[in-house]
């Protein structure tokens, strides 16, 4: 069977049995009641007990209290409202007990779980207990129970005196006293759907008529006589008793083993809460509640106990008349629980073609009176649950309008092929077959299957014709034609080369019978291609008769075999072509240096794959610790075709480890280069490269200091590798030389009492290594070291520019015996500190320099110095002088233009300087074109300036004030537009910055 969900206006089950659509149309649950309890003091109540159901018909409801039907004709204050009953001025005395629904349609009848509907008072006495009930909503989940005193968020604490329970939600006052009166709420928390629901306020008051005396224990709180509990599980039995004065809550197990550690005390004792239970935990267990006035106590029995729970249930069923019936339905719980059966809401007896056993139903023989709706009942003494489903009983007659033959069916020559004949039928129907007007009779070839289905091996022309079903009971007829015509390839694809990275149709298109469904498929190399995980490369071009294949950016890997599959109703075709990828060389293999000498190494290799082109050249390629990434390098032969697997590489620095690669090349391109060769280091030779850019001087007294350019590393051509330095005095004939040892070195210092200060020296430089010495660079000049000058500079003095700058000036001096090369300007702030100190130099053409970046009104300390390479000569007698004030830091505020044809008329707020800045002595207003950059700065000493703008350009104008200390702060730009973008000639405008 096959089932499946249809949604209508109204919810339906259907079903697919035997051809026909079954729609399961009786009552089933939507919402069951569930228990209420109400306070019984509370005017005008009115309470609603839900209860819905679906079905098609809508169903009908009616209530039954206490097990007797509730008479709503003549009942003023019950009523119902769709299934929910409703009743109004609710009264303890005839509203109390235990109500069910029940759901009927048509099709069958359904009872409800029962509830039990109950009230409670709240006006005691000082002194008495009381229990304040909170009935928990509907809910699925488990639920937590807290109570507030007269406003959230003060919540009611438990003590010995007050306990909530968790099992009923109510609060319990072991003893009311005057601070108790109040208003109590009840917080109902769903573990599972994180909601809450809050009950109406309850009043607690108490009676005028006194306090009320001492009274032993009496326990309202205590767990059942027998608690069923599971292994595992976390097992908590309440206790908890009213009493004056407050009762005291112990615990014991009547056995008289002591409890394990696992067992715990909470909320004053009125919990114990066992962990992890397992078989050694049940037994009775005592709950003892003691004050002055006496004692009482409360048992119970923990065991492996559950109520009633489905194991399997039914499901509706659709069956035929005169079929057989079985629905099994199997519960768990402990003690084990009983069945019994109900059918439209009554019990259903076993007798005669009906029999019952525990939990499973059969019907022989069904009719149709058995159809209604059917409930199994699982009941032990913890609860009872029920179980629902619907017997639909069908009788009809053959019928072939849900499932038609093919009017017509195409079959192959040779091929085998299969006529379904699946009438509606009910009871199943017996079917015959007819050919024309003949009987088909059964023979090697035709084969008549229990099921209805004609099968006919090995067809030929001779079985085409006219086929007739024909049911037992009422016939349906259908016809299928025997027929085919060869499908024919009228173009196929061809054996091709191409490129790798060029793209291809290979065509495949058929001339077919317009009658055939016809299908297109292709494989590659044997696997069928995956059309929607290759679509970067593959993909179906062509109509209904056309199945060509477009190959995209072809690879190497899509050489290789293609074969277009065509399948129509009838047969298989298909035509095939191969086709090669011709790309770049794959990399050469196995690099090997056979031989190697200071300048040259001889390479072998092995050629790699051709990709479908002959390798027509190698290139060779080298790198060293000192180049970035390979070069290619010369080598003999000069051009390496592609037959040669050996060359020399020339030009090779010695004393160099190298590593080589090969790459192939052919018609198609320069292909993946091989993998590395080992490394190899070439052999030792005398240094071949000088030392270049030779020089020096500088230095101190008696002193010639020499320079030069390293020798790269690459170009030490063996180890021991040094520095030969040579000099003399320019015009002498022998040569001094020093030997430095350190190739990095770059600088030779000559320490001599009897050199001239400033005296010319021709110095050259060589290196050498263990194989010997290498050539010399060039001669060049080298000046010996001077000495720093010996007078300072005289007639120096200062004056404050700015906030930020001192000029300071002096008188140059006359010639020296050193050499001058400039000046050199020390300052500092603090007389007594001139350590700390800033430095300005300036070539000896100039006798003044500009210190800037000085601190605003700031006294400075000024000296000057002379200096040349051997250092800073004396310094002249300090002098000092102050900045000046800083300016203004309010830029000028309110600028307001107008602009009327071509002049821009500007005002704006005077400026006025703090005491600490520097008085406004005008203002500077800079004009910017934004056609070429260009920056006019225009100076007034008024508040006021009339410009005249070129009417095809763009401004942006900014105002400064001018003071001693400088520019101020610029105002809030403006930004002047193309006057030939303006809709008039004429604008007068304005904007206040």
């Amino acid at each position: 069977k096959q089932f499946q969900w249809s949604q209508n206006k109204k919810a339906q089950f259907e079903v697919i049995v035997r051809g026909f659509h079954v729609l399961f149309q009786g009552p089933r649950w939507r919402t069951e009641p569930s228990d209420l309890i109400l306070p019984i003091n509370f005017p005008d109540q009115e309470a609603t007990i839900r209860c819905e159901a679906e079905g098609n018909p809508s169903p009908q409801y009616r209530w039954s209290l206490n097990g007797t039907l509730i008479d709503l004709g003549s009942d003023y204050r019950r009523h119902m409202s769709g299934g929910n009953l409703i009743i109004n001025s609710l009264d303890r005395d005839q509203d109390t007990g235990i109500y069910q629904c029940t759901a009927f349609n048509t099709w069958g009848t359904i009872l409800s779980r029962r509830l039990t509907l109950d009230f409670f008072a709240v006006s005691v006495r000082e002194g008495q207990g009381v229990v304040l009930l909170c009935g928990p909503p509907m809910h699925s989940g488990e639920l937590t129970f807290a109570w507030i005193f007269n406003e959230y968020p003060y919540f009611v604490q438990q003590d010995s005196r007050r306990f909530i329970s968790q099992e009923t939600g109510s609060l319990y006052i072991a003893k009311v006293e005057p601070s108790d009166v109040g208003n109590y709420t009840c917080v109902v928390n769903n573990s599972i759907t994180k909601g809450k629901v809050l009950s109406s306020p309850t009043p607690l008051v108490l009676r005028n008529d006194g306090a009320m005396g001492e009274y032993e224990p009496k326990i309202e709180v205590h767990f059942p006589d027998t608690v069923p509990a599971a292994k595992g599980s976390t097992v908590k039995l309440e206790c908890f008793a009213l009493g004056n004065p407050v009762p005291e809550i112990s615990w014991r197990r009547t056995s008289g083993v002591p409890f394990p550690s696992k067992v715990k005390m909470k909320n004053s004792n009125a919990v114990l809460e066992i962990q992890n239970f397992q078989q050694e935990d049940t037994g009775t267990y005592e709950c003892v509640a003691e004050n002055s006035r006496g004692k009482n106590a409360a048992r119970g029995r923990i065991s492996f106990h559950a109520k009633p729970h489905w194991l399997q249930t039914m499901i509706d069923g659709a069956l035929s008349i005169e079929e057989n019936l079985f629905w099994e339905c199997k519960a768990n719980g402990k003690p084990k629980p009983s069945y019994s059966w109900l059918k439209n809401g009554d019990n259903l007896m076993a007798e005669g073609r009906v029999q019952i056993e525990n939990g499973a139903l059969s019907i022989a023989a069904l009719n149709l009176s058995d159809t209604g709706m059917y409930q199994c009942v699982a009941e032990n003494k913890h609860g009872i649950i029920y179980s629902s489903a619907e017997l639909m009983v069908l009788a009809s007659p053959p019928s072939f309008s849900k499932n038609p033959l093919k009017a017509l069916l195409k079959a192959r020559s040779g091929s085998d092929v299969a006529l379904e004949c699946k009438p509606q039928a009910s009871p199943r129907a017996i079917s015959l077959w007819k050919k024309g007007n003949e009987i088909v009779q059964r023979n090697e070839r035709i084969t008549l299957l229990p099921n209805g289905t004609l099968k006919i091996a090995n067809v030929t022309r001779r079985d085409a014709g006219s086929y007739t079903c024909i049911a037992k009971n009422q016939f349906g007829t259908a016809t299928v034609t025997v027929w085919t015509e060869p499908t024919r390839i009228t173009q196929r694809p061809a054996n091709m080369e191409i490129i790798v990275g060029e793209s291809i149709v290979l065509p495949c298109q058929i001339a077919s019978d317009p009658a055939l469904d016809v299908s297109f498929s292709w494989a590659f190399n044997g696997q069928l291609i995956d059309f929607h995980g290759d679509a970067d490369h593959f993909d179906r071009v062509g109509g209904s008769i056309s199945g060509d294949l477009m190959i995209r950016n072809i690879q190497l890997n899509h050489g290789g075999k293609y074969v277009c599959v065509i399948n129509t109703d009838v047969e298989s075709l298909s035509a095939s072509a191969i086709l090669v990828v011709k790309g770049p060389p794959g990399p050469p293999d196995t690099v090997a240096v056979e031989e190697i000498t200071d300048s040259t190494a001889q390479l072998s290799w092995k050629p790699g794959r051709d990709n479908g082109s002959p390798i027509t050249g190698y290139i060779i390629q080298a790198r060293t610790p000192f180049t970035v990434g390979w070069q290619a390098v010369d080598t003999v032969p000069e051009d390496i075709n592609g037959n040669t697997l050996t060359a020399t590489v020339v030009g090779l620095n010695a004393w160099v480890e190298y590593e080589f690669r090969v790459v192939a090349r052919n018609s198609v391109g320069m292909g993946e280069p091989s993998p590395a060769s080992a490394k190899t280091r070439t052999e030792d030779s005398m240094p071949d490269t000088a030392p270049t850019d030779v020089g020096g001087g500088g230095g101190t007294k008696s002193e010639l200091v020499i320079t030069w350019e390293p020798v790269p590393e690459e170009l030490q051509n063996g180890e021991g590798f040094g520095y030969i330095i040579a000099f003399r005095p320019l015009g002498a004939v022998t040569w001094t030389r020093a030997v430095i040892s350190t190739p990095g070195v770059a600088r030779y210092v000559f320490r001599n009492d009897t050199i001239p200060a400033f005296s010319p020296f021709d110095v050259k430089v060589g290196a050498y290594n263990n194989r010997g010495e290498g050539p010399f660079s060039s001669i060049a000049t080298v000046f010996s070291a001077e000495e720093v000058p010996s007078e300072a500079p005289k007639r120096v003095w200062g004056r404050s520019v700015s906030a930020a700058q001192i000029e300071v000036i002096w008188e140059a001096l006359p010639a020296t015996p050193e050499r001058v090369l400039g000046y050199e300007v020390v300052y500092w702030e603090d007389d007594t500190k001139p350590d700390t100190v800033g430095k300005v130099r300036i070539s000896a053409n100039y006798s003044a320099v500009n210190v800037t970046g000085l601190k605003a009104n700031t006294q400075y300390y000024l000296a000057l110095c002379t200096f040349n390479t051997a250092g800073t000569g004396p310094q002249s007698t300090p002098i000092n002088a102050t900045t000046k004030k800083p300016p203004p830091g309010q830029p000028p505020l309110n600028v307001e233009w107008t602009m009327i044809g071509s002049l821009l008329t500007l005002h704006w707020d005077p400026v006025i300087a703090m005491e600490t800045e520097a008085e406004v002595i005008g203002y500077l207003v800079l004009l910017r074109r934004h056609r070429d950059n260009e920056v006019n700065s225009i100076i007034t000493n008024k508040t006021r300036m009339e410009l005249t703008l070129s009417s095809n350009d763009n401004y942006l104008i900014q105002i400064k004030a001018l003071s001693e200390g400088g520019e101020g702060v610029g105002s809030e730009p403006i930004h002047i537009h193309k006057l030939s973008t303006l809709a008039i000639s004429s604008l007068s405008s304005s904007c206040v910055h």
